[in-house]
């Protein structure tokens, strides 16, 4: 089958790989859409080459797990598995959810990852209702996801972007009150943080932290080093916590909820380039390039 592979350097080409081999406790997919994150891109020379990239898909179920779990054969499913970008990818049933009727494979893509970090990374820091959630990197897929399931938990968000046009993006894409900031000057404190730049930005993020008060590092899209100035970490009162995020483990059930929120229109999704996987050259030019907002979704085998 085809499948889209690491090659030499940081680059991705097309090769013919051998058809998957279920285990006992997992499907075989159909991909019929596969999505594209910042980290897959990113990180695509660090694969020993030949990998099969890719972890965000949607599809068609061919054939059921042999131990009974799972979804059905036919059944339209979402995965979140390494190896997704490939005509037949064998998923673990822990790691699929069934598509609601009403919800395109286009957008079933484009949720796992983003939509796994953001739902997780809230979680974890646990915000309580009426608490001050800051997130940095909000235009972005994550950044958009959090600030929506935040404000449905009851925070009071503050979305933070880079660009004026950035901030009239978001505004216009969420129909819902939320303070959107360019940038962190004159931000009050916050309780929460759910930082996705990374660099000077995790700095800043973490100044404005309260006493108390719970930042998850959940991307580094910057590039950049985070260089503390001395003492900057001490602060009097109860401690604050800088946590690193990176939780997608059995993800079906919280996959399945987050579908439900779609398929609801509780939270809403940006794609900012759907096409085929032929043009991955093409997306990683705009997704790295920083002209896109939303999420790249590339149709798998066939013309979109």
């Amino acid at each position: 089958m085809r499948a889209l592979v690491a090659g030499p350097g940081a680059e991705g080409r097309f090769a013919e790989v051998p058809e998957p081999e279920p285990g006992p406790g997992q499907a075989l997919v159909e991909v019929r859409h596969a999505s594209v994150n910042f980290s897959d891109l990113r990180h695509m020379g660090r694969l020993p080459e030949g990998t099969v990239l890719g972890y965000d898909a949607a599809g068609v179920v061919l054939r059921a797990a042999e131990d009974g779990t799972g979804p059905r054969e036919g059944a339209r499913v979402a995965a979140f598995g390494a190896g997704a970008w490939a005509e037949r990818a064998a998923f673990d049933t822990g790691s699929l959810a069934v598509v609601p009727d009403g919800v395109d494979l286009v957008r079933a893509a484009a949720l796992p990852m983003a939509g796994l970090t953001a739902l997780r990374s809230l979680r974890a820091a646990g915000p309580a209702p009426g608490s001050r959630v800051l997130v940095t990197g909000a235009s972005g897929a994550v950044g958009r996801l959090t600030v929506q399931l935040a404000g449905r938990a009851g925070a009071h968000v503050i979305a933070s972007v880079s660009r004026p046009e950035r901030a009239e993006r978001l505004a216009a894409g969420l129909g819902a009150p939320v303070d959107i900031v360019v940038g962190l000057d004159g931000v009050e404190p916050v309780d929460v943080v759910i930082e996705t730049v990374g660099g000077p930005a995790l700095v800043a993020a973490w100044a404005l932290l309260k006493p108390g008060g719970n930042l998850q590092s959940v991307g580094w899209a910057s590039g950049q080093p985070a260089v503390f100035p001395p003492n900057s970490t001490f602060s009097l009162g109860r401690a604050r916590s800088l946590n690193s995020f990176g939780d997608v483990t059995a993800p079906a059930d919280d996959l399945a909820h987050l579908l439900a929120l779609v398929a609801a229109d509780d939270v809403s999704l940006e794609i900012g380039l759907a096409g085929s996987w032929e043009d991955l050259d093409d997306a990683k030019a705009a997704q790295l390039g920083g002209s896109l907002t939303g999420k790249i979704v590339l149709a798998v085998g066939r013309t979109p």
